[in-house]
């Protein structure tokens, strides 16, 4: 697990930094919303599979 929140926030530090290029190139923010708009996805997709995985995992609770 710690690799992989690692491997995230280098992630998202790479995808905004790429955002911030594009949006001073073009300038628009259009890259700044895309780039949050990708963020709140996959954030949403993690927390929904993990809440999954957690309810799969609640031997003891109803």
């Amino acid at each position: 697990m710690k690799d992989t929140s690692l491997a995230f926030v280098l992630g998202i530090a790479e995808m905004f930094t790429e955002a911030k290029a594009l949006a001073a190139s073009q300038v628009s923010m259009l890259p700044y919303v895309v780039a949050a708009g990708m963020y709140w996805v996959f954030n949403l997709a993690v927390e929904f599979i993990l809440n999954k995985i957690e309810k799969k995992m609640s031997y003891y609770h109803d």
